[in-house]
């Protein structure tokens, strides 16, 4: 009778543990409009993978890549609301919102990747402010390569790029089709290979891995590599989320975080030269732009600055001072 009571008390006792672990156990969705195959996936599952380890299972976070679970514009509004709790966005995509957002891209202010960290860390404490305004909270960024010109033929001046239809994905490039004279046709990079087969777009900016990941070399033959700016992508989580956690669990996913971004940053530098020659070798002529072309292409850039700046006001050009001093 009394090992029947034991066992009784043993079963009740495992009931409840494993119960309040499958209780404690927080589940996230993470929506990202990109393939699983990209770099910046491929940075994102492992980071899911990190926390999963990190936290012994208590934190699972399920990657949702291209587009699957959201398009691109609807990522931060489902991160803010809580429909998604965490997700990644293009930070240039929402420069309707507040100019910050737009500030890495605006042609040929940083072009480098050691200036893309310098302007970086110069504008995370206003991105940061910004985004938890909101209700979001930043787990990390990470760039693209430097943005260079697809096009169907061969150019050598902005002259050659008048009337052509050109995607914009984002305000700042749809500035440029204004500023250049060029048709711009909003397109997501989900769709983008199917509005290049069809004609819908006959040319675009953008870096080598979207290049390669959309097959553009089927349809565009053409790459010019003017490394105009550096984009990158900021993986954000819902603030109410992430407070609900425990402060063990917290930490561990802010050092997965950390790990992702220094990660993140080297590939993003290391695959820049692997997708101009992965382009190279499935057809598409990389061409250096021609000194007009890039003179051009610098105008552009100046224009866009300026007006950026007039935007942004007092805590833009701080933002931009900081960044020059550094």
């Amino acid at each position: 009778m009394k090992h029947k009571f034991a066992r009784a008390a043993i079963a009740a006792v495992a009931a409840l543990t494993f119960g309040s672990i499958a209780f404690a156990q927080t589940k996230w969705d993470l929506p990202t409009a990109y393939p699983a195959t990209n770099y910046h996936t491929e940075n994102i599952a492992q980071f899911a993978k990190d926390v999963d380890a990190a936290t012994g299972g208590k934190v699972k976070i399920t990657v949702h890549a291209n587009a699957s679970l959201f398009k691109a514009p609807e990522i931060k509004r489902a991160v803010q609301s809580g429909q998604a709790q965490a997700g990644e966005i293009l930070l240039a995509n929402f420069a309707n919102e507040n100019p910050i957002y737009a500030l890495d891209g605006v042609p040929f202010l940083a072009t480098t990747y050691p200036e893309a960290m310098k302007l970086y860390t110069a504008s995370k404490p206003a991105l940061e402010k910004l985004l938890a305004a909101q209700g979001i909270k930043v787990l990390f960024m990470v760039p693209w390569a430097p943005q260079g010109i697809y096009s169907k033929k061969e150019i050598g001046s902005v002259a050659d790029l008048r009337g052509i239809k050109w995607r914009a994905y984002s305000p700042a490039t749809a500035k440029i089709a204004e500023l250049i004279g060029a048709q711009p046709v909003q397109i997501q990079q989900a769709e983008l290979s199917a509005a290049m087969a069809t004609g819908v777009i006959e040319s675009y900016m953008s870096s080598g891995s979207t290049g390669y990941d959309t097959k553009t070399y089927e349809s565009l033959k053409n790459f010019y590599d003017t490394q105009a700016w550096i984009p990158k992508n900021a993986i954000l989580v819902n603030a109410k989320s992430f407070d609900a956690l425990d402060a063990p669990t917290k930490a561990a996913v802010l050092k997965a975080a950390a790990d992702a971004e220094t990660r993140g940053w080297k590939v993003a530098e290391e695959k820049n030269a692997e997708y101009k020659k992965l382009l190279a070798e499935r057809g598409m002529k990389i061409h250096k732009p021609s000194a007009k072309l890039d003179a051009d292409m610098r105008q552009v850039g100046g224009i866009m600055q300026a007006d950026w700046l007039k935007v942004a006001g007092a805590d833009g050009a701080a933002i931009v001072d900081a960044y020059k001093k550094k």
